[in-house]
């Protein structure tokens, strides 16, 4: 009789959990959006007497503003997923800013070798900036894997370090001067194409290729990767590199963006990322994340974001809140992880 009555309740619990299997984790997240978004806009109409949603150059704005964010966050959840951190990809922005921007301007071109090219062509400042990025995240990754220091530790470093060679390297001056064919890709909508089409690779790589199941492998149990024959340390810097290409396309945007670059730019980007990361459900304990829960989450940012400024909020109170999301993200995510072990 009691095996029988375990039998029928396993049977009467089987269809809930296939509807939970069938339910998207990030569904919760999704949720969390619209109603910040209707929260906007019902407060927009009683205190203002404007709408939030139904305003298209709001909108486009706000997208394009999340889009550089967008583009670090991609990097930044697989680094959090393999159970490290990222505190450089602010700086990296900067740093990356300067020197395609240097790169990018039209005195730098010898015209003397190719007279009938006025300006460097747009694929070797965008080179520069992304492969310098690399670089640093490459340097990250040796860094953790080769000496086991912790990637607070030497993110941090080159935290400093990069800041301060973008300080260097113009002596603290603004690069402007930009050609056209560069700054294009900062107009219109193309940074939101690039962090769409940045997102799509990253998020069929994670769930689809040999490369995400290692990522999400090295998160859950370093020690039993290692012992199913993962390279982990190859890896780890693989996705530090990664990290910090994406880092250097941002920078690449951000000064396209702007038609110009300065050393402070790409300041507290980083906590932006991972703020967006964790918010949408990337767990800071490793092995878990997905990148469509990053890009709701980097969403959410842009909307709050959008919507103090819509109401007029002071940006001292932004940063209050930003920081109290931040808090009750990982709030959340250790919860979900006490669930998790339970379960």
């Amino acid at each position: 009789m009691t095996t029988d009555a375990a039998a029928k309740g396993s049977l009467k619990a089987t269809p809930a959990r296939r509807r939970n299997r069938r339910m998207p984790p990030e569904a919760n997240i999704f949720l969390v959006l619209i109603g910040i978004a209707l929260i906007y806009e019902i407060l927009g109409w009683l205190l203002i007497g404007q709408s939030f949603l139904f305003n298209q150059q709001r909108l486009t704005i706000m997208i394009l503003q999340v889009s550089v964010i967008g583009i670090i966050s991609v990097g930044v959840t697989q680094v959090i997923i393999t159970g490290g951190i990222d505190l450089s990809s602010g700086s990296v922005v900067g740093l990356t800013a300067m020197l395609s921007a240097s790169f990018a301007q039209a005195s730098t071109w010898p015209r003397a070798l190719y007279p009938s090219l006025t300006d460097m062509p747009f694929f070797v400042p965008i080179g520069v900036g992304v492969l310098a990025g690399m670089l640093a995240g490459y340097i990250n990754g040796q860094l953790i894997a080769k000496t086991k220091i912790p990637p607070f530790i030497a993110t941090l470093g080159m935290m400093v370090t990069a800041r301060g060679l973008s300080k260097w390297y113009t002596k603290g001056q603004p690069v402007s001067g930009l050609s056209d064919s560069f700054t294009f890709i900062g107009t219109g909508i193309w940074p939101v194409v690039v962090f769409l089409a940045v997102a799509l690779i990253f998020h069929v790589a994670l769930r689809y290729t040999r490369y995400g199941k290692f990522t999400y492998a090295i998160g859950a149990n370093t020690q039993a990767a290692r012992v199913s024959g993962i390279n982990v340390e190859a890896h780890l810097i693989k996705v530090y590199a990664i990290a910090g290409m994406l880092a250097g396309l941002a920078g690449v945007v951000t000064a396209a963006r702007a038609q110009t670059a300065q050393a402070g730019m790409g300041v507290m980007y980083e906590l932006d990322a991972i703020a967006a990361a964790v918010i949408g459900g990337t767990s800071l304990s490793g092995g878990a994340g997905r990148i469509t829960g990053t890009v709701i989450g980097t969403v959410i940012l842009g909307v709050m974001t959008s919507g103090f400024t819509f109401l007029r909020v002071d940006a001292y109170y932004q940063e209050i809140v930003k920081g109290m999301i931040i808090v009750a993200a990982v709030v959340a995510d250790v919860y979900r992880q006490k669930k998790r072990a339970k379960a």
